[in-house]
């Protein structure tokens, strides 16, 4: 079942299906490791909720929930589905 990242529970792992958006924040978003099949964690937000703290390619970063929204993500069923 596919979701956005945005609406992830926290610490769990999920693979990249979709990026949408302008074709350059698409492109940074590639270059930062959000590809498609690639694992994806959310760690955490900040108090207020925004941003979101999530993990990709073995590194931490900081997302927006909007920008989050974007990237359509589908839940891992195992963690042999991590790439």
């Amino acid at each position: 079942m596919a979701t956005t990242l945005a609406t992830l529970p926290f610490g769990a792992l999920a693979v990249v299906v979709n990026v949408a958006g302008e074709r350059g924040f698409r492109r940074r978003l590639f270059e930062l490791g959000f590809m498609p099949g690639n694992s994806v964690r959310v760690l955490a937000a900040a108090p207020m909720g925004d941003p979101l703290d999530v993990e990709v390619a073995g590194c931490r970063f900081s997302l927006r929930r909007a920008e989050a929204d974007s990237i359509t993500v589908t839940p891992a069923s195992a963690p042999a589905a991590a790439h």
